[in-house]
């Protein structure tokens, strides 16, 4: 079954791809891991829809992936947990991530999270994606992320990685995380950096990457400097 399904993806690919104008086709595959030596991986969540892991997992570009466990309080992402069978079902090294909700009471966002991010699941350390104030001031943001990553470190004994994008990070986290590794999404050719020239872990570098076993667009990261996968790998 996985082998018919396997096919009918790669058919339907091929047909999309020709069908696709001149300019569309131009590149569509080729991107920073066809052309690099770097350490690569994605994120998703249900916005992907259904994946084909076992065409994923037979991709050796891409070295990792995080999935969508929980957002705020009270969500959890339906795909996750099929996500993450499959995932390892298929070879790659799997870790979760929280959509971060400053407004909403931590201990309600740690239980959520800890009910689906189980520590006997994961290969690679919690991530915690930061993108939005909440309405709240900056000072009561920055103690609403500082206690609530405490918290985090505190349930699963190592510091998580913190995701967030750039003009975030300088108008709202400088100096709030400077002893958590660090992804920063920033969707250019050039690689981020911060404006307290602060050490980035990794880099998210297109929202509208393309690979085989998705349809659609995907989350593209990788890793920055001599970083590599030893450093997020969960401690168990």
């Amino acid at each position: 079954m996985n082998a018919l399904r396997k096919k009918i993806y790669l058919l339907l690919a091929s047909i999309t791809l020709l069908s696709a104008p001149a300019k569309a086709q131009e590149g569509l595959y080729v991107q920073c891991e066809d052309t690099c030596t770097h350490i690569h991986g994605i994120d998703l969540s249900h916005y992907q829809g259904e994946v084909f892991w076992e065409t994923i997992g037979d991709n050796s570009k891409m070295a990792y992936v995080y999935l969508k466990a929980t957002e705020g309080g009270d969500r959890v992402d339906h795909m996750y947990q099929l996500n993450i069978d499959l995932a390892h079902r298929y070879g790659l090294k799997v870790g979760s991530y929280h959509f971060f909700r400053p407004k909403t009471p931590l201990n309600k966002q740690l239980e959520n999270f800890k009910a689906q991010c189980k520590p006997r699941d994961q290969d690679l350390i919690p991530m915690i994606d930061v993108e939005t104030k909440g309405g709240l001031g900056n000072e009561e943001f920055a103690d609403s992320l500082t206690k609530f990553l405490g918290m985090v470190e505190d349930a699963y004994k190592q510091k998580p990685l913190i995701y967030t994008g750039t003009n975030f990070y300088n108008r709202y986290m400088v100096g709030l995380v400077d002893h958590y590794p660090i992804m920063i999404a920033q969707y250019n050719q050039n690689e981020p950096i911060l404006s307290d020239d602060r050490d980035i872990t990794m880099w998210q570098y297109t929202g509208k990457g393309r690979i085989n076993g998705i349809n659609g667009y995907v989350d593209k990261s990788r890793f920055l400097g001599k970083h590599g996968l030893r450093e997020i790998r969960f401690r168990h």
